[in-house]
């Protein structure tokens, strides 16, 4: 065994799992780089990921790595980016184990991310987010699951992995109702719900029973929801919706289309950024941003404010005659 192969393990055990703590989506990530990485690197030098020593791993093979990953696997720039970052991050742990490789892993950790298009937020309007939590028949009891799902993801504007993690116990209905969850960076939240929210959750949790570590939206056989089955149930449930909602067959709806939905439509109400960051878990209200940019209306009602080029601005005419009587003394 070389010297790649513990520092890869110790990587994983050691810093990702211990000290980091990472979440299990995280560590999930990271192995999938890792795979891939190995796995292009066996192709072009035909040596075993256990026989691969440190320096196989240098700059031109991951600069070339990241190129298949664009023209050959026809990913993301941000995908891209996410892979290198797992690369740096394991190159930056094995700098503490292998000093003898500095120049090798100067060079790597030089590789620089690469800049791309951002493309506007993309989210539903209150008519579409109506015509899709009427899309499930309720007739049916995993319908029924179905909307009381989508109705919290679109009030709440959870991440898929958080919603999927939430049980029994993290639901409170009684005074100041709210949904608790751990997010992204073990920060723990709790969410406030809408009284409709809560009448279809008392509904839905006397329908579920069980104990108050199940999870809360669960698959028939009674285990949590995965991130594929929460992705398939929503693009069935879309589909229902765009034959009453045509605009909704122009979108590619995500679940995290649904936590932009209910970002904007807290926007929209005048909620401040700033409680909009907190309540999406984000890290800075600079990520809260992008929302600003999306809304068109908000941008339109503050052109109406502005005077035309051209025009003198209106005069303020007093809305009522003892109003007029005081504006002229």
């Amino acid at each position: 065994m070389t010297i790649l192969a513990p520092i890869l393990e110790a990587f994983f055990t050691d810093r990702l799992m211990t000290q980091r703590q990472a979440s299990p989506h995280t560590v999930a990530a990271y192995r999938d780089t890792f795979t891939l990485l190995l796995g292009y690197t066996f192709q072009h030098t035909g040596k075993h990921p256990a026989q691969l020593d440190l320096s196989d791993l240098d700059a031109p093979l991951i600069g070339a790595f990241l190129q298949h990953l664009e023209t050959d696997r026809k990913n993301s720039v941000t995908t891209r980016n996410a892979r290198l970052a797992a690369i740096h991050s394991l190159f930056r742990y094995a700098a503490l184990r292998a000093p003898e490789h500095a120049a090798l892993i100067a060079r790597v950790l030089a590789i620089p991310s690469k800049r791309h298009h951002r493309p506007l937020v993309c989210f539903l309007t209150r008519d579409e987010i109506e015509a899709l939590l009427a899309a499930p028949d309720q007739t049916h009891w995993t319908n029924r699951r179905d909307h009381a799902l989508l109705l919290v993801l679109t009030q709440t504007g959870l991440r898929v992995s958080e919603l999927t993690g939430l049980t029994i116990q993290d639901v409170h209905l009684g005074t100041g109702a709210h949904v608790y969850c751990r997010g992204k960076g073990r920060k723990d939240r709790a969410t406030p719900l809408t009284s409709q929210t809560v009448a279809v959750l008392r509904s839905w949790l006397t329908e579920r029973g069980g104990h108050g570590a199940d999870p809360l939206f669960p698959t028939r056989r009674g285990g949590p929801l995965s991130r594929d089955a929460v992705e398939r149930l929503l693009a069935k449930h879309t589909t229902t919706a765009a034959k009453h909602c045509p605009s909704l067959g122009a979108k590619r709806v995500s679940p995290h289309v649904l936590r932009h939905s209910a970002a904007m439509a807290l926007l929209q109400t005048g909620v401040d950024i700033t409680v909009i960051a907190l309540w999406l878990g984000h890290e800075s209200p600079t990520s809260t941003r992008a929302y600003l940019h999306a809304d068109m209306a908000m941008k339109e009602r503050a052109l109406a404010r502005t005077t035309p080029p051209g025009t003198s601005p209106g005069r303020y005419n007093a809305p009522d005659t003892l109003l007029a009587f005081l504006n002229d003394l």
